[in-house]
């Protein structure tokens, strides 16, 4: 019986430290990353999400993807994958999405969040500045 649990727990010794190192933490960090890119949308202000031809409040553009996020499933699972997936263009009309300034500029939402995707990364490689 000794000889039983000394080989379980030396199994589970060994065994243990790969699965806490296995896709799951890599998951993880896709899921801040696209959590952050969702609140970068959310929390523009004197902007408007361009959707369809029709203009979307912050709240309302930040909503809407992650509806999109929740039903892409696998295809958003990492945030390049959201971005392209959720927030480039609409899957009914092939319409990109954009969004205005308050200055009058007007950038696809693509651009602005693989910017801030960047942004995101630099910052959390200890690389602020980019």
């Amino acid at each position: 019986m000794k000889t039983l649990l000394a080989t379980w727990l030396l199994l589970s010794a060994l065994v243990m430290p790969a699965w806490s190192q296995s896709a799951p933490r890599q998951t993880h960090t896709e899921q801040q990353k696209i959590a952050y890119l969702i609140s970068s949308v959310a929390e523009l202000r004197d902007a408007t999400f361009i959707r369809n031809g029709k203009s979307y409040d912050a709240r309302q553009a930040a909503a809407h993807l992650r509806l999109k996020r929740r039903f892409a499933g696998d295809r958003a699972a990492t945030a390049e994958g959201f971005i392209t997936c959720c927030a480039t263009r609409s899957s009914m009309s092939g319409i990109k999405y954009s969004i205005r300034f308050h200055d009058g500029r007007v950038v696809d939402s693509a651009t602005y969040l693989r910017h801030r995707l960047a942004a995101y990364e630099d910052v959390n490689a200890g690389n602020p500045g980019r």
